[in-house]
């Protein structure tokens, strides 16, 4: 049987350096997990129900995990993905996970194998490495596990130490997972994150539909375009009085170019016409995304902003099984230009802050920290997708800091929808930060105690710094 054991000293720097990495590393392990940009599903937690299966918790609905094996040519049929008609190839969980281990060494060399790895053996506390061999006894410890009360969602958060969590939900959400939650005291610990963009992009399928059932939530008449900023006001102050700290906004480009009053009527009409052409839709959306700027400033709500994801890049699969399964692939972003405006604007205003992120790493030094190494409402995300990996966030620290500093960054924000791979998102980060901060050390740039200091800052202080708004 092939036996896990984590090494104490995994993704620290070698030589010299490990010794005062360990260090800085254990001065900040202990610390409470700030995740203010994540993807958990609040009726998790609102339910507060057993996870089902370890296929269905670790395999299914990661699609890290998926399309891995999918590039291999396993189908998401064979891995119980379901289907946009509600139907499933595959409802075995044991056959799904079977699959699975089969293919674990897949996962050599990538995050994913780090986040699994840590969920099997510090958070399952098993020591069975996945495989063919191993799969069905690892199914039954962790599905035996799953059932003990200490694995019940609301436990997690305090097993976790999870200090808060946001969630991201549609604008036209109700928040009625986020009210049980409220009820069950949980309110000022897992808040909602208001995400517009079914709403902004006008051209997208089922714009009208959900602009009825924003209609419907706000009661407020939506057949114009002054209509509808009324109504998108009125839910984003909804998700204020639910708790929520930000906005989420995952365009395309970073574009947000203001229109001339006339000019956002008139293609908001021919949306609701049905008549707008791709071009108007996007200069609409990038008129969106600085108005959505100015409401932040109005109601303190931070803004971030992730360009540069070609989304459902395979469009049979989008329209087999929707979004976030049709392989979204990062392409060019550009901020300089792109932002331009919204910052002119808005980038001084001491009530208005954005959070940058990108999966298009070259913009790192080129624009990213000389953006926020200038404007006051500008910090920079930490590593998100593609790059949240040993050497994404180790390469982002070395890109970014000459210029920006450490300060102008969010600190870690882990952006996950696998609830049990956050602790270790956060591990990984620190070890990484550790390191980075012991060569400054050893190169005589910083003193140890200003690396351990900058190290707590960067796990938890900026986080909650960068999140803050008008709430603290």
């Amino acid at each position: 049987m092939a036996q896990l054991r984590l090494h104490p000293d995994r993704a620290l720097p070698e030589g010299d350096r490990r010794s005062l990495a360990r260090r800085i590393y254990h001065s900040t392990r202990e610390l409470p997990l700030l995740c203010m940009h994540g993807h958990v599903d609040a009726a998790v937690l609102a339910d507060d129900q057993r996870f089902s299966d370890p296929a269905h918790l670790l395999v299914v609905p990661d699609h890290y995990v998926t399309r891995m094996l999918v590039s291999q040519g396993v189908t998401l049929d064979q891995l119980g993905v379901p289907r946009l008609d509600g139907t499933t190839a595959e409802t075995d969980p044991r056959a799904i996970w079977r699959l699975f281990c089969a293919h674990w060494h897949l996962f050599r060399g990538t995050p994913s194998r780090y986040w699994l790895e840590h969920e099997i053996a510090e958070v399952l506390k098993l020591d069975i490495t996945p495989g063919p061999d191993t799969a069905d006894e690892l199914y039954d410890l962790i599905d035996s596990r799953l059932a003990e009360p200490g694995f019940r969602p609301r436990t997690l958060l305090d097993t976790f130490n999870i200090e808060m969590m946001a969630t991201t939900d549609s604008a036209i959400s109700p928040l009625d997972d986020h009210a049980r939650l409220r009820e069950a005291g949980l309110g000022d610990r897992v808040v909602p994150t208001f995400r517009p963009d079914d709403l902004t992009h006008v051209d997208s399928a089922g714009w009208t539909r959900r602009l009825a059932r924003l209609q419907a939530l706000t009661g407020v008449d939506t057949g114009d375009y002054d209509g509808y900023l009324a109504a998108l006001r009125a839910r984003r102050e909804a998700f204020r009085a639910a708790g929520a700290r930000a906005t989420d906004h995952g365009h395309v480009t970073a574009a947000a170019e203001p229109l001339a009053l006339g000019d956002a009527r008139r293609i908001y009409t021919d949306a609701c016409n049905a008549t707008v052409t791709p071009a108007a839709a996007q200069a609409f959306a990038a008129h969106m995304l600085f108005e959505m700027a100015r409401m932040s400033c109005d109601d303190g709500l931070v803004m971030q902003i992730h360009p540069g994801v070609l989304r459902d890049h395979d469009p049979e699969i989008h329209a087999a099984f929707g979004s976030d399964r049709g392989f979204d692939i990062p392409i060019a972003a550009e901020f300089t230009r792109a932002l331009r405006p919204l910052l002119n604007a808005f980038g001084r205003d001491p009530g208005f802050r954005v959070v940058l992120f990108t999966v298009d790493e070259t913009t790192y030094s080129r624009e990213l920290a000389p953006l926020a190494g200038v404007y006051p409402a500008v910090r920079l995300g930490a590593p998100w997708w593609f790059l949240d990996s040993p050497d994404g966030m180790r390469r982002f620290r070395e890109s970014v800091t000459e210029t920006a500093g450490f300060y102008n960054t969010s600190g870690f924000v882990d952006d996950t929808r696998a609830f049990l791979s956050i602790p270790a998102r956060h591990d990984l980060a620190r070890r990484i930060d550790a390191g980075y901060l012991a060569r400054l050390v050893v190169e005589h740039r910083l003193s140890e105690d200003e690396a351990i200091d900058t190290a707590a800052d960067l796990a938890y202080r900026l986080p909650r710094e960068a999140y803050a708004g008008r709430s603290e």
